[in-house]
């Protein structure tokens, strides 16, 4: 075997392995679950998530009086995208997995949360005003996302429905810490740059009472953390360097748009527009257990037919084309679960739709193979051209399918059609992942197989060997 056919080999056995022990359904180890580390630390189950319509939870309409809104728009701010990062960022503080909270028209906002367990409390989280803080952390360090107790505003359960036995304490004292003063006393804060870096920063003003309190406390607290909190969730923790006197930089290892994000929540600490509950669902489960069983049947029967067809139609290359396509499922189940993606109806439709492509693509190699075979090339050169000139025709279409798939989530995401969205999410996904499996998974396997089978024209023609 070449060295690039058995490089080649190796990318495919170590992709399948990989993607086997993410998409088994089992209770991977805690090291193993950090391989999606972009993903929040207590979101990384490597679970399936699934949508409304396949395990229910709730759906809640926000809805913004238009007068209010209209008083508060600015040309350089929108208070509904800021009010929906607010929104965003108690609805994280639920712990619900996979939330949906997109906007819908111009002064509403949709949250969708699977598996709900309290909606009273989740009703209460969206609506309520949001507290920021700026708190005496001493020389402690605290990551962000660490929730605390503060002295003011009565501790985690006002605002996150959080006990204080669940939030940490001033570890010297046992007590709360100690709050300096609320986002009352903030002016402005947006992204600047460094000068000498570049890198993102928070830019921030104070009004005229908290910039006697920051002067004071900086000034005798230089080299100690101060907390920025918001609702007793800890956003930044940064260490004062300088007396801080009216306006201060927060610097760190921010990305632009997580230096946007803090900036947002810090501009924002309550929302800037008052958002009223018009509409809440609890939203059963669309398919029940029963039928959810009797879809996987009927899944895993077509998917055997389908297989069976390829091996008795196609024989060796068939048997080939169904390995591909177990590795097709196992790849887009290992995306699922690493991204993650949502599973809904819609998607698991989108996910479908996509198998075929996959199981189309090798149709189309194999008959030009079999064109090549009965034209007189031996196995060999039959397969490297099948492949070969039946790519164009594969990467045309798969390209139109996610051309049309962008077109969808764009629709999707603009418009709160969440279903066309996973939709389309789904079938984007799966087509990408067919091109692997379809084209060079199948084309490695295939070369393996045939590598040392030296047969004249005659005898490719038979059906024991593609079929023809």
């Amino acid at each position: 075997m070449q060295r690039s056919h058995l490089w080649s080999l190796i990318i495919v056995v170590i992709v399948a392995i990989l993607a086997l022990v993410i998409a088994l359904p089992i209770q991977h180890p805690s090291w193993f679950n950090n391989i999606a580390f972009w993903q929040p630390r207590e979101f990384r189950d490597l679970e399936l998530k699934q949508g409304l319509d396949l395990q229910g939870g709730l759906q809640v309409l926000l809805e913004a009086d238009p007068t209010a809104l209209a008083a508060q728009t600015t040309p350089d701010r929108d208070p509904m995208e800021a009010a929906k990062v607010i929104v965003e960022n108690r609805v994280n503080a639920l712990g619900v997995s996979e939330p949906l909270v997109q906007r819908q028209g111009a002064n509403r906002i949709i949250v969708e949360l699977p598996g709900i367990d309290d909606p009273d409390q989740a009703i209460a989280t969206l609506r309520g005003t949001g507290l920021l803080e700026f708190v005496a952390m001493g020389q402690q360090f605290v990551p962000a996302g660490t929730r605390i107790e503060t002295s003011f505003g009565g501790g985690p359960s006002a605002t996150t429905g959080i006990t204080s036995t669940q939030a940490l304490l001033n570890p010297e004292t046992g007590e709360p810490f100690t709050t300096i003063m609320t986002g009352a006393d903030l002016r402005t804060a947006k992204v600047g740059f460094d000068n000498l870096t570049n890198s993102p920063l928070i830019v921030f003003e104070l009004g005229d009472s908290g910039r006697q309190i920051f002067r004071d406390y900086t000034s005798q607290n230089i080299g100690n953390v101060v907390a920025i909190v918001m609702d007793k969730v800890v956003l930044s923790a940064p260490t004062i360097r300088a007396v801080i006197d009216g306006s201060g930089e927060i610097s760190g290892q921010f990305t632009l748009d997580e230096a946007n994000s803090l900036a947002v929540q810090m501009q924002y600490g309550a929302l800037p527009v008052a958002l009223n509950v018009v509409d809440t669902r609890s939203v059963g489960a669309t398919l029940g257990a029963d039928s959810v069983d009797k879809s996987i049947t009927a899944g895993v029967i077509g998917v055997l037919v389908v297989l069976l067809f390829m091996v008795v139609y196609y024989r060796v290359p068939g048997a080939l084309a169904d390995v591909a396509l177990i590795l097709f499922v196992l790849i887009n189940l290992a995306i699922f679960k690493l991204l993650p993606v949502t599973l809904t109806l819609p998607g698991i439709a989108g996910f479908l739709l996509a198998t075929g492509t996959a199981v189309d693509a090798n149709v189309l190699i194999f008959e030009r193979m079999k064109e090549e075979v009965r034209g007189g090339k031996s196995l060999r050169a039959a397969v490297d051209a099948g492949f070969n000139r039946a790519w164009t025709s594969i990467f045309d279409s798969n390209l139109s399918t996610l051309i049309t798939a962008a077109i969808l989530i764009y629709f999707g995401s603009a418009f709160g059609a969440s279903s066309v969205r996973g939709f389309a999410i789904t079938l984007a996904i799966g087509v990408m992942v067919s091109m692997f499996t379809a084209v060079f998974a199948t084309r490695v396997l295939m070369r393996l197989v045939y590598q040392r089978r030296n047969v004249d024209a005659s005898a490719l023609a038979k059906p024991t060997l593609l079929g023809v």
